[in-house]
């Protein structure tokens, strides 16, 4: 496991080294060095080298290189989607689904040149026009997480490099595999020397980044609490930060839903990428009489799901990332249960054959927990779904705003009027009506609120152009009698 700094693989100095193991098998896969903060100021210093040449290559020519990845990216789609799988533990489609929206965001940066434009007046004054034109900020870092490290990190660094920026990319260090082979790919672009860089690394590297100077601009996703340092620790250094955080999201089921489709994408929703993924449905409140039909169609559904080793054919659902993930999220089932929960459907402690030392946790099933337990306002990241009740969609939406996170909140009805009134209403990022995954294309922004997003511009599209471009207001004249006559 190297770091690429200024067009080189460079073998890391640190002394510690964090294994990369498979969830599903216990396998050690790598290792991934924890660089030191010097290393980290050696990127620094390549982007900060790379940038003011690298802003004056025409938009038009720095998309080629995009046009190029693109196509390298369909090329080793499904070695890419395995090794996802491979250390991230998710199943192999959705590993490919994964895949396939970094592309999109690729797709979505080539058009740059359109994004990229500012607007004018003339004659704001007599004789006198006035433009804005946008501008590359400098070097840009992301530190991305470990439950999507194919498509994440292309939410940002695509439009980085396609306004102007030098980038420096920060993997988890639980799953640095896949952009070890992605910057593989970047290598064989012709990229100038310094133009993107990778450090791995943990904690050090990522204060670095905050205090660094030369990085003026910081992408990030993972938790609220560490969003949240992120945000706070890299502003008070004057760099402009986007920060997506966690979430509880919740989705609720009208007594007009399908109960059969619902809860399929429910199951889907929940259970999906074995729950580590900010998008899912964790809290489900049926309204009325939705609920017995809606708790024993996803007793059902949470029973018959096939848990296992992602590479393996007909498996639904993989592990966990780590052990220390699976003991926490049994752990908070246990609490859920000391709160007054019921596990109509238990995923603790389960038999997966052929695969002992996996992190598996099989999908649960929680009824009766009461709104103000903490478990009711934790995000458990793993495949729980617990299940509540109230009698109209008033008392529904007081409690999705209630939370503190707002990243999703889904609804299920097939009522338009009901649909209106809680995507009015519902105070959070990303809504879905009879969707339970509203996970935005990439020419839209992924959005957030509250405890879920810090900052102003989010991920993707046009948020993304403008996050990663300065806008610079040009008033000028050209008084005749300045004129040269001829």
């Amino acid at each position: 496991m190297h770091n690429y700094i200024e067009g080189q693989w460079r073998q890391s100095s640190a002394a510690d080294m964090l294994p990369v193991v498979n969830p599903a098998t216990g396998e050690q896969l790598d290792r991934t060095p924890l660089s030191t903060a010097s290393e980290l100021d050696q990127a620094a210093h390549a982007a900060s080298r790379a940038f003011p040449a690298w802003r004056r290559v025409p938009v038009t020519e720095r998309i080629q290189f995009l046009f190029k990845l693109k196509m390298l990216l369909e090329e080793q789609f499904e070695d890419l989607s395995r090794t996802i799988t491979m250390e991230c533990g998710k199943t192999l489609a959705e590993s490919r689904g994964e895949m396939r929206r970094a592309i999109e965001n690729v797709e979505v940066a080539c058009g740059a040149p359109t994004l990229i434009q500012g607007y004018n007046s003339e004659d704001i004054s007599t004789g006198i026009d006035e433009m804005m034109i946008r501008q590359p900020v400098g070097v840009c870092a992301i530190i991305s997480p470990f439950n999507f490290p194919g498509m994440i990190p292309f939410w940002f660094f695509p439009y980085a490099v396609a306004c102007g920026n030098t980038v420096i990319m920060k993997p988890s260090e639980r799953v640095p595999l896949t952009m070890q082979k992605v910057f593989r790919l970047l290598e064989t672009l012709g990229m100038p020397a310094g133009v993107v860089n990778l450090v791995n690394g943990g904690r050090e590297v990522v204060d670095a980044i905050l205090d660094h100077p030369m990085i003026r601009a910081v992408s990030f996703v993972g938790s609220s609490a560490v969003a949240r340092h992120v945000y706070s620790r890299g502003a008070a250094s004057g760099k402009r930060v986007q920060c997506q955080g966690g979430a509880k999201n919740p989705v609720v089921v009208l007594p007009d839903a399908n109960i059969e489709s619902t809860t399929e994408i429910v199951a889907d929703s929940a259970f999906g990428c074995a729950g580590q993924r900010c998008l899912a449905a964790s809290f489900a409140i049926a309204v009325g009489d939705s609920k017995a039909p809606f708790l024993d169609a996803m007793q059902q559904r949470a029973t018959a799901r096939v848990t296992g080793n992602g590479l393996e054919s007909g498996v639904q659902m993989g592990p966990v990332i780590t052990p220390e993930s699976r003991t926490r999220i049994e752990r908070l089932i246990d609490q859920a249960v000391r709160e007054g929960a019921k596990a109509v459907v238990d995923g603790r402690n389960p038999s997966i054959p052929n695969h002992p030392a996996g992190n598996f946790v099989r999908p649960t099933v929680l009824d009766g927990l009461p709104f103000e337990s903490a478990i009711a306002r934790t995000e458990i990241f793993g495949p729980v779904l617990s299940i509540h009740h109230v009698d109209d969609i008033d008392a529904a939406i007081a409690v999705v705003n209630s939370g503190g996170y707002g990243n999703q909140a889904s609804i299920f009805t097939s009522s338009g009027a009901s649909a209106r009134k809680f995507r009015y209403e519902a105070e959070v990022g990303n809504v879905g009506i009879n969707v339970g995954v509203a996970a935005p294309m990439a020419f839209f922004p992924f959005s957030g609120a509250r405890e879920s997003f810090f900052g102003d511009l989010h991920a993707q599209g046009r948020d993304a152009i403008e996050f990663f471009t300065q806008e610079k207001v040009v008033v000028e004249r050209w008084p005749k009698e300045w004129s040269r006559k001829f």
